[in-house]
């Protein structure tokens, strides 16, 4: 009976895996919101997001989890955004560490600004745990689209992630 139970599990588990490694979440369409928030830490999130801003998809953006030794001058000259579009439009947010506190961040800065709909840009692995991470703190009322960056990951960082992704869903169920 236990063989059966553990090899159902497993069975599960790798189905999960196979369905989160094959179906990775893809880029949205040109969809208006009132924000575009993008988490630090992988390639393409940020340039995606100003795009988002130039094309008008968006009026304002929030960068989290930016290093708190990062200057606001430098983070415009490194992505070429002029000192009118960063006071007008970006804020860098200091105070996230990880997935969960970029959810924090954000919700407290869509509540501060009244946002009613925003657009998550991440990687395409990253955007399943970051958009649980952020719906879990976001009111209701808050539309969020998924606007997933492509990427190629390893398999490891998939095995990885996918586990990273289970044990937030396992801390939601019992509220961490």
């Amino acid at each position: 009976m236990i063989r059966r139970i553990l090899s159902a599990i497993l069975l599960l588990w790798a189905i999960g895996f196979l369905w989160f490694a094959a179906a990775l979440p893809q880029p949205a369409t040109d969809v208006e919101t009132d924000a575009v928030i993008v988490p630090t830490g992988g390639a393409g999130r940020i340039p995606h997001g100003l795009e988002v801003l130039d094309q008008g998809l968006a009026r304002m953006m929030l960068v989290t989890g930016v290093d708190r030794e990062v200057k606001p001058e430098e983070f415009a000259a490194e992505f070429e955004v002029s000192p009118e579009r960063m006071e007008c439009c970006v804020t860098l947010g200091f105070a996230a560490v990880d997935t969960r506190s970029n959810a924090a961040e954000t919700a407290q800065w869509v509540r501060e600004n009244d946002i009613k709909s925003l657009r998550l840009v991440t990687t395409d692995w990253h955007m399943r745990r970051a958009a649980s991470e952020l719906n879990r703190v976001l009111p209701d009322k808050v539309e969020v689209v998924r606007d997933a960056v492509p990427s190629e990951p390893s398999m490891g960082a998939l095995f990885l992630e996918y586990h990273k992704l289970l044990a937030s869903i396992l801390a939601g169920l019992i509220d961490w």
